[in-house]
């Protein structure tokens, strides 16, 4: 078999495999297939933000959209700190189509073709520091990205970092158990949430929220902190964050304008 014809059939089999079944032949509803996100972090040089916006729009999408692979989302942090930071957010169905998206990028013409300025910037004028990435697979009770229906202005960004792996499963079973639906409720809107499984400083967990504005944001967290069904959630003592979250990194960040997040 070609190696074209290889990539291409193995990217397709990702989508195929990661389509949803909604109701079973008794018409029960049947859980969705957990989904992979990877998160790239670029610590930008002074002046470099455009030509990663050219990069990101005129090669790495396009490619990544070719391959199946959709929704994929840029964001920049707010308000921009001295390093300015720019994340990259690429679902996957599956493993196996991010190994074959890594492969297709190298036999891709055209976005080799597009991507070529980018590629050859040296060493003496780089884009970024380095970047920093890790993989997240989806929780259970939300499986998948959920693109915001009205587009979100504002993206709230936040990890929890446990001390072991009991913590931090423990942390993910209380968002499991109720706290994602509270989320919901309150005004909270998810996007993803995700187990870190390749990074650094695991375990940890991340999830990502869209608001209108920091108004609504602000608003939102008040309607949260005040809920009666989080209220007694927490008190639940295997529940208390002083027993399972050791660090929380809170960051609001802004989509880019070809972002499809």
């Amino acid at each position: 078999m070609q190696r074209r014809t290889f990539l291409q059939s193995t990217l397709a089999t990702g989508g195929i495999a990661a389509m949803p079944m909604l109701t079973s032949a008794e018409d029960r509803p049947v859980r969705l297939p957990r989904h992979f996100f990877e998160l790239r972090s670029y610590a930008l040089k002074e002046g470099k933000q455009e030509v990663l916006d050219i990069y990101f729009q005129s090669a790495l999408i396009p490619a990544l959209n070719r391959f199946g692979i959709k929704q994929v989302g840029v964001f920049y942090e707010t308000p921009a700190p001295a390093t300015p930071l720019a994340l990259l957010i690429v679902p996957y169905h599956t493993l196996d189509q991010m190994g074959a998206a890594a492969m297709a990028l190298e036999a891709d013409a055209e976005y080799q073709k597009a991507a070529a300025p980018y590629l050859a910037i040296q060493a003496t004028d780089p884009v970024y520091d380095r970047i920093e990435s890790s993989l997240l697979h989806a929780f259970e009770t939300m499986p998948q990205l959920e693109v915001p229906a009205k587009r979100g202005r504002l993206f709230n960004l936040r990890i929890y970092e446990s001390h072991n792996e009991a913590a931090s499963k423990k942390k993910i079973e209380m968002f499991n158990r109720g706290e994602i639906d509270i989320f919901r409720r309150v005004g909270l809107s998810p996007v993803l949430f995700g187990e870190a499984i390749v990074g650094t400083r695991i375990p940890n967990l991340t999830y990502l929220l869209s608001f209108e504005d920091d108004k609504a944001r602000g608003e939102a967290w008040n309607r949260f902190r005040a809920d009666q069904e989080w209220l007694k959630l927490k008190a639940i003592p295997e529940y208390e964050d002083k027993r399972i979250v050791s660090k929380i990194t809170n960051k609001l960040m802004n989509p880019a304008p070809y972002s499809q997040i």
